[in-house]
């Protein structure tokens, strides 16, 4: 596939050390690894070229306005169920419009961070996001009202960013905080002002959706 999955478009200045000892991850963490055993975040033989899928972030503390730093998981931790420290890395300032991200930890940020990022830089009550993969919701898009990223932009590029900033001035995504990309196949997007809030965004657009093929299939 052209579009592959996991793989870095953005330019990335990245120090291979530990993330600060201080910085905890089990909340973010089991959330993460409910959604692995749902598959909607993972690798899977056969999907995406075999590549992992799907990640989480959470926004971190900070004396700076600016540089909106975020905590997020690694790229290609997709395989491993439940994950440590070592899994994840700490995106510490990212130009989304300039395709640049500085990061430090012991693996290399997601793919996706640069839509983490835009969307943190919006508002500053974000303070989660979750992408998923979920060929449910994303075949649902239309049914479910779902705001949707254009078909032509790609996932991971600063044509990407731009286009969330898009979404976010608009009323209709404020209000369900959920989008699905066009352009990333089964790409979903939630975000909210926790963990567990945005979480739980994506089980009820899972739900609505398993509904939606329950209905079809008994008409």
């Amino acid at each position: 596939m052209e579009d592959r999955e996991g793989v870095i478009k953005y330019q990335l200045n990245h120090q291979t050390t530990p993330i600060n000892a201080a910085i905890s991850i089990t909340e973010l963490n089991a959330w993460r690894t409910i959604l692995f055993n749902l598959k909607l975040i993972g690798q899977i033989e056969g999907r995406y070229d075999g590549l992992g899928f799907g990640n989480i972030s959470q926004r971190i503390k900070s004396g700076s306005s600016d540089n909106n730093p975020f905590l997020i998981t690694g790229s290609q931790t997709g395989a491993v169920e439940t994950l440590s420290k070592q899994h994840y890395c700490t995106v510490l300032k990212a130009c989304p419009y300039q395709n640049q991200i500085d990061s430090e930890g012991e693996t290399k940020p997601s793919s996706e961070s640069l839509t983490h990022a835009g969307i943190y830089q919006q508002d500053k009550s974000i303070q989660s996001v979750v992408h998923i993969h979920c060929p449910k919701i994303w075949n649902h898009t239309t049914q479910l009202g779902l705001p949707r990223t254009s078909a032509e932009i790609k996932y991971g590029t600063a044509e990407m960013a731009n286009e969330v900033t898009r979404l976010l001035n608009t009323s209709e995504l404020k209000t369900k905080k959920i989008f699905s990309m066009l352009g990333h196949r089964d790409g979903i997007v939630a975000f909210s002002d926790s963990i567990e809030s945005a979480a739980q965004i994506i089980l009820s657009y899972y739900a609505k959706s398993l509904a939606l093929d329950q209905t079809q299939g008994q008409s």
